[in-house]
């Protein structure tokens, strides 16, 4: 596949990943989730320069925390009463998590919510951070930081699609494979919002 050079930031004339990104969200209201009885969430992800492209960071979890016991999620966890925001949720989970600065993140605007098997509903925020980063991860709640260049993620080799029967009829989900490590279910599915806004704000950029 050849790799579009404005996503591997070697081309200062082109708008980057971040920019990209803030600006399909500028005017683009997150579709939510339906159902009350759903435990409210909020994820971050978030993006930075490094190696001549831009990454995105994620996380395997340990086998301490409650919930998805060692996947590969992003930043983020359950809202507390003394959250003000699902953005605020984001922040502080990113903070508490990966070790991640509030006022070190630029907030680039809000994705769809998710839901997920385990009965959450998932706020998304996109953000970006400069790098290096010293990360400093929760050692009760992180197993391992895991970073996937955005080139990788777009590489039609990286993903995995599979079909099968839900409730009489055919769902098709995508999980996404970088090294040793693969991404499926709610995580995935961010992911694949995530390059879909890469893909729809390189088409309304027009050829570089």
């Amino acid at each position: 596949m050849e790799r579009d050079s404005r996503l591997r930031g070697n081309d200062a004339a082109a708008l980057t990943p971040p920019e990209l990104i803030k600006r399909a969200l500028a005017n683009r209201p997150a579709v939510r989730v339906a159902g009350d009885d759903l435990t409210p969430a909020s994820v971050m992800v978030l993006l930075y320069p490094k190696d001549g492209d831009f990454w995105v960071l994620l996380n395997k979890r340990s086998q301490e925390v409650e919930h998805h016991k060692g996947e590969i999620s992003f930043p983020g966890g359950a809202t507390d009463p003394e959250d003000r925001s699902p953005l605020d949720t984001a922040l502080r989970e990113t903070e508490e998590e990966m070790g991640i600065g509030r006022d070190d993140i630029s907030v680039l605007g809000e994705m769809d919510e998710v839901a997920t098997r385990s009965r959450f509903r998932v706020s998304v925020f996109a953000g970006t951070i400069g790098h290096p980063y010293d990360f400093r991860p929760s050692a009760d709640e992180i197993a391992e930081i895991v970073e996937f260049p955005v080139s990788a993620l777009r590489d039609p080799a990286s993903i995995r699609v599979e079909t099968h029967w839900q409730e009489g009829r055919a769902s098709t989900v995508r999980s996404y494979a970088y090294g040793r490590h693969l991404v499926f279910g709610a995580t995935a599915r961010i992911l694949q919002q995530f390059l879909q806004l890469l893909e729809d704000g390189l088409e309304s950029e027009g050829p570089s």
